[in-house]
């Protein structure tokens, strides 16, 4: 019997993030400790990568264009990104997507939504992860860095108002200390905007 490729079994998807296709499943989020490597890598790019990088494509395409501007250091991080834009590709049934990280520094989208997508997946590398709660209940829902967080957004199919699920980023201005965010936002190709 043939062994499975070592390749397929690193971006397989993870059995939380396969529910997001039920219809009563508007989130699905997967709990995961990033290994030390990939959180100094993160760290790095926070103290030495660009503000944003936005690119659109195929994986082989945003690996290209991530290969100039990552800083010395971080290509664990650069490769759990891929393996996570790949999963995406994945539970998404695409074959390209909009690839978006960015660091945070400030209050953003501090206002509860639901995005304008079919699709959205979110990892803050650094910093408080993404806040939720379901448009029936008033209960916020904190994730903690590393965790993948996959929403389903009102483009969806079958999308319904009841069953969504509201997010925002968490505010940045009630916090002791200042912090820096390093957020990756994964959507179809043809997303805009930063919402």
């Amino acid at each position: 019997m043939r062994q499975a490729c070592p390749t397929r079994q690193l971006f397989a998807v993870p059995p939380p993030l396969e529910h997001i296709s039920r219809p009563d499943c508007p989130i699905a989020q997967e709990p995961r400790q990033m290994s030390q490597p990939v959180k100094d890598a993160a760290a790095r790019w926070v103290s030495h990568g660009p503000e944003l990088f936005l690119s659109r494509g195929t994986v082989e395409i945003i690996e290209t264009e991530l290969q100039p501007v990552m800083p010395a250091g971080t290509q664990p991080l650069v490769e759990d990104m891929l393996a996570l834009a790949r999963c995406y590709q994945q539970v998404a049934g695409i074959h390209e997507l909009r690839f978006r990280l960015e660091k945070i520094d400030h209050d953003s989208c501090r206002r509860f939504h639901v995005d304008y997508v079919p699709l959205r997946l979110l990892c803050t590398y650094v910093g408080p992860g993404v806040q939720w709660r379901h448009a029936s209940d008033q209960l916020v829902h904190k994730t903690p860095a590393g965790w993948l967080t996959l929403l389903k957004g009102k483009l969806y199919p079958g999308w319904e108002a009841e069953r969504a699920v509201l997010h925002r980023s968490p505010p940045l201005s009630v916090l002791k200390a200042p912090v820096t965010r390093l957020l990756l936002t994964l959507d179809h190709v043809d997303a805009c905007g930063t919402n």
